[in-house]
């Protein structure tokens, strides 16, 4: 199968662009699927493009993201323009209205178009593309002062066709991996272990803690000793070296 010319809609924090290179070094020349369970702005799916794959989130904003464009490409672009055709000069006020309103719908866990289209805007409008929550999971990061398109069309309408015949989830990792067998390939590229007290992991309300990077560790061998393939990634500390 020929790839589609796709990169990641959204910006994500620990996304994976500029180490294309070096995971592909290090990844197996073949594989029978492909199991990403901490998917993010999904730059490692896209570049490799495995037509048999498994990809999932815990945030369920983000995952919503993937549904929609896979399932309603026109209906989310719409839904797109008419957020970027009404900001005004002074964007501000409106970048915290709409803010205010995917919160809103966040609360409701009301996943459809209209959350999906709000999603990617603020990812655009936001501060460094950042995507935070507060304890109460409510997205918090203030304006960038930008009034750039929020999106690429061919990227989108890419994306979908790509998306057809993938299987996305949106639970914890561990599900995500449960049909994995042996000759799959499982990338692994979690929420980081902090290497200070500053290091960011506010993806979604839970969090990522220590207790979660073990059981990520024990997974990882479950799947070794089950003969999958499998590349993890994380800071060179101590606790993850243990």
């Amino acid at each position: 199968m020929s790839k589609f010319n796709i990169s990641p809609f959204v910006k994500w924090a620990g996304g994976k662009r500029q180490l294309l290179e070096e995971i592909n070094k290090r990844m197996p020349k073949n594989y029978n699927r492909y199991f990403e369970p901490f998917v993010g702005g999904g730059a490692v799916l896209f570049d490799l493009q495995p037509e048999d794959a498994i990809i999932n989130d815990i945030n369920k904003a983000l995952i919503n993201a993937y549904r929609q464009i896979k399932q309603s490409p026109i209906e989310l672009i719409k839904a797109i323009d008419e957020l970027d055709c009404n900001i005004p000069d002074d964007g501000k006020t409106y970048y915290y209205d709409i803010r205010e309103k995917y919160n809103d719908k966040l609360m409701q866990e009301d996943f459809d178009v209209e959350l999906a289209a709000m999603f990617i805007f603020i990812n655009k409008h936001c501060f460094n593309g950042l995507y935070r929550v507060n304890g109460k999971g409510l997205f918090n990061v203030p304006y960038n002062n930008s009034r750039q398109a929020s999106y690429n069309i061919e990227n989108i309408m890419n994306t979908s066709k790509y998306l057809k015949t993938i299987t996305i989830l949106d639970g914890d990792f561990e599900y995500a991996c449960k049909g994995a067998k042996e000759g799959d390939y499982v990338f692994l590229d979690s929420p980081y272990a902090p290497l200070n007290d500053t290091t960011f992991e506010s993806y979604t309300k839970e969090g990522f803690n220590k207790d979660s990077h073990i059981r990520l560790s024990q997974l990882f061998k479950d799947l070794t000793v089950n003969g999958c393939r499998c590349m993890l990634t994380n800071h060179n500390t101590e606790f993850i070296n243990e």
